[in-house]
């Protein structure tokens, strides 16, 4: 039985004016998110990856497309009705030190989030809920007057983590939230969001880079290309049977770390990407594909199913899967 859709999001854009005209940062973006379930959204920098979340939490208006979160479409909402909303929709930013203000303490910051939605009236009540949220992210209490520059970054995102969790949200968007950590940190890290994410039900949109980290933490993968999604599908089916050619030059450079194991050959993407300032109606990857013919010339393919659950957005789709 199929749970229930907590986000829904339908062809969302989100463009920018610049000198040299419409940069299209976030075009035509289209999912549905279960409750307790991760989407994963993956791809190479600039590709619209962080826009796009926070495009869906109001942090940016969306230039057009809708987006319902509970059933409600937020998509007009201004920042008195968002206001509501954000003890439901919160962030988890990439870098721990910059998204944390360095005049307070562990204490006030955890706390902050507690006192600004009014959720415990009371300083012991307060202090109370602020060291149960330390114990939760496994912050020890030692660290309750420690002030940001004196942590690691581990600890400096279990802060982040913790202000996340203060207000109860359904709807977590992880910004590269690992990215910043050494490789021993980062396996922490993702173990106490997975253990949250049990525990308490959340729902999350785990923004990344890297597709090793990605296939651990999310039911559903979207790989992102110019700011759309060229393909989306089960975490497990996507690195099975990869379909688009971006795809799976993306997941042939996964590094492979068993020593002697024999390396499938590794598909280069040549050139460089493409401007994302006025786009021609064409496939995106098309100058940079080694399978483009001259139907990728001929408008911008759409997503198509060619799979339960599994959609790709290629010209040549049918000739691939055939």
């Amino acid at each position: 039985m199929a749970n229930k859709i907590i986000l829904e999001v339908d062809n969302l854009t989100k463009y920018f004016n610049t000198p040299g005209g419409l940069l299209h940062a976030v075009d035509g973006i289209s999912f549905k998110l279960e409750e307790g379930k991760t989407l994963g959204v993956v791809g190479e920098s600039g590709c619209g990856k962080s826009t796009t979340g926070r495009t869906i939490l109001k942090l940016l208006q969306p230039t057009s497309g809708k987006i319902i979160f509970d059933g409600e479409d937020i998509t007009s909402y201004g920042m008195k009705k968002m206001r509501r909303l954000r003890q439901e929709m919160q962030m988890i930013f990439q870098d721990p030190f910059s998204s944390l203000d360095p005049r307070q303490n562990v204490m006030q910051l955890i706390s902050e989030p507690i006192i600004e939605h009014k959720l415990l009236k009371g300083r012991a009540a307060i202090e109370k809920r602020t060291r149960e949220l330390m114990d939760i992210v496994g912050l020890a209490q030692r660290y309750v007057n420690v002030y940001p520059h004196e942590l690691d970054g581990g600890r400096r995102q279990r802060i982040g983590i913790a202000r996340a969790l203060a207000v109860d949200p359904k709807l977590i968007v992880c910004d590269e939230p690992v990215s910043a950590l050494d490789v021993s940190i980062q396996a922490q890290v993702l173990n106490l969001l997975k253990e949250l994410q049990r525990e308490y039900g959340l729902t999350y949109i785990f923004i990344t880079h890297d597709l090793s980290v990605v296939k651990y933490f999310s039911d559903d993968i979207a790989v992102m290309y110019l700011g759309q999604m060229v393909e989306k599908a089960p975490s497990d089916l996507l690195f099975q049977k990869p379909t688009h050619p971006y795809t799976k030059a993306l997941l042939s450079a996964i590094p492979i770390p068993t020593v002697g194991k024999e390396r499938p050959q590794r598909q280069l993407i040549k050139g460089e990407i493409t401007s994302p300032v006025n786009l021609p109606d064409e496939c995106r990857f098309n100058k940079r594909c080694d399978f483009a013919h001259d139907i990728c010339k001929k408008g911008n393919p759409s997503l198509k199913e060619i799979a339960p659950g599994h959609f790709v957005a290629c010209s040549r789709v049918d000739e691939f899967v055939g």
